[in-house]
């Protein structure tokens, strides 16, 4: 991709711009963790030793996605994305998710709209392997102006299972294609495409589909990564989510050379064009056609490749940054 063309004229769109400054709440995070303490022991989820195994948490929402849902109601897809955004953390630790349970806080009882997201959420459970253990629903009218959905999973991992978490220089890249915009930036995405648009318009790469329908394209879940990953020895593994391409640096301190992308899909452009976002800010928000990286000794690398529907996308050198399509990322 190529920076838009910028004439002066139209405001160019950053993430920090649209209310969602990265920088910032690593900063709250970091402040909340040092309040009282952390014993997590991977970058996507936290352990608890219960003897020969560990036992894994993690939670997450599906974020300003479902201001899109809520607009076109549409609400089929969203627990899909809330059984993703869990799952692929837990892979990302090599934990294997076994079980989870759903939050939806919520201004007043809405059975229509409860009905499709527990239809989406079973796509999810099913898709993942996953068991639901329960859960809870919330009325707050005083609270809660719409609704918002989040989740927590749990995973087992016997304790040489979970990855090192560390890349080494030398490494080969393997990457994993995203399903689109995935539940990451869609506050900068919205407020991008909705300048000149509705999100009943057509969506212009593909006139089959809307622009509403195109951003609700549900996360992809990659549990069926964890096998193959263990068995070819993947020493450290990226879920890419808020922060984007930066999220390659959570496997360590090294330069990623990332020389062999897969193809951003076409909504990336549209936001990119419909926004006047720059390339940079594009790399630092969204996936760009890339959910997930993992890094492995080089000597195994075409092996996961052709056993995945995976791809060598580059490689690990000394330094402190990701560089990808002519961007240096820290």
């Amino acid at each position: 991709m190529t920076d838009s063309a910028d004439d002066g004229s139209e405001e160019r769109l950053t993430y920090a711009e649209t209310g969602v400054d990265i920088e910032a709440s690593e900063d709250a995070t970091a402040a909340l963790l040092e309040a009282f303490g952390s014993d997590l022991r991977t970058e996507y989820a936290g352990l608890i030793d219960i003897g020969d195994r560990y036992l894994a948490l993690a939670t997450d929402g599906v974020g300003t996605k479902l201001l899109v849902a809520e607009a076109i109601e549409d609400f089929s897809t969203i627990g899909i994305d809330c059984i993703a955004m869990n799952v692929n953390d837990l892979v990302a630790a090599g934990v294997e998710p076994v079980a989870f349970v759903d939050y939806l806080a919520i201004d007043e009882p809405d059975e229509a709209l409860t009905n499709q997201i527990g239809e989406g959420l079973a796509v999810g459970l099913e898709e993942a392997d996953l068991t639901m253990l329960g859960g809870e629903t919330a009325v707050m009218p005083e609270v809660v102006k719409g609704f918002d959905l989040a989740g927590t999973c749990a995973g087992i991992a016997g304790k040489d299972e979970v990855l090192e978490g560390e890349a080494q220089v030398g490494d080969a890249l393997v990457g994993f294609a995203s399903n689109g915009i995935h539940s990451n930036g869609l506050t900068l995405a919205r407020e991008a495409v909705t300048r000149e648009h509705d999100y009943t318009d057509e969506f212009p790469p593909n006139p089959d589909r809307t622009i509403g329908e195109e951003l609700l394209r549900p996360t992809r879940i990659y549990t069926d990564l964890l096998e193959p990953m263990r068995e070819h020895g993947v020493r450290a593994a990226a879920h890419v989510t808020g922060g984007g391409w930066t999220n390659l640096l959570r496997m360590g301190e090294f330069e990623y050379v990332v020389d062999n992308p897969f193809p951003a899909q076409a909504v990336f452009e549209f936001v990119q064009e419909e926004g006047n976002v720059t390339d940079e800010e594009m790399h630092r928000t969204f996936n760009m056609g890339i959910g997930f990286v993992v890094a492995l000794p080089e000597d195994r690398a075409e092996d996961l490749a052709a056993a995945t529907d995976g791809r060598i996308i580059g490689r690990v050198e000394e330094g402190d940054s990701v560089e990808v399509r002519g961007l240096s990322l820290s």
